[in-house]
């Protein structure tokens, strides 16, 4: 499951959250590294290497999940998220990371709204007026998923996390689990 959208909507608080409260694995939002560790303007070439790096703490959960016989493993962000903000910046995204993104999709993805307050994140966060815009890009992306259900959240803190929750026993009871 992806907990997904723009920039101070809660994913990553809500992804510890639940996955404290479900006791499955998480990854974190790789780009967040990713640019701590560079301290300088990111440009396109910086695309593929945050691709591989969010593949890496993807698969590392994965795999804690699978040896912890864990039925969920929840994610802050994938590569969806990094074929949309690539696009949003640079106008185009590698082939090869748009390929991962459409292979490697997740089986439900929690959109968050643009309805809370933003919060400066140093470098991370920049672009509080474009929330809207890119909160449209990711439903257009999501929506051409084809077989992948998105749900979502918005609301107060409490709203937004019932209806995550209810997203996830949605998810267990179907018979899909995954991320």
């Amino acid at each position: 499951m992806v907990l997904i959208g723009p920039e101070s909507t809660g994913k990553t608080r809500l992804t510890e959250d639940l996955a404290a409260r479900h006791r499955v694995p998480f990854s974190a939002e790789y780009a967040r590294t990713y640019v701590e560790r560079q301290r300088a303007t990111l440009s396109y070439a910086d695309v593929e290497p945050i691709a591989r790096g969010q593949r890496q703490v993807e698969d590392a959960a994965l795999l804690s999940a699978e040896r912890a016989g864990a039925p969920l493993v929840l994610l802050d962000t994938d590569l969806v998220s990094t074929m949309v903000y690539s696009r949003h910046y640079y106008g185009a995204c590698p082939p090869r990371v748009e390929e991962a993104a459409w292979r490697r999709r997740g089986e439900l993805y929690l959109l968050h709204h643009v309805d809370v307050d933003w919060k400066a994140d140093g470098p991370q966060r920049e672009q509080p007026d474009r929330r809207g815009e890119l909160f449209g890009r990711f439903r257009t992306v999501l929506a051409a998923l084809d077989g992948t259900r998105v749900v979502e959240i918005q609301g107060v803190w409490d709203e937004r996390r019932q209806r995550a929750i209810e997203a996830i026993e949605w998810l267990l009871t179907s018979g899909r689990s995954g991320s």
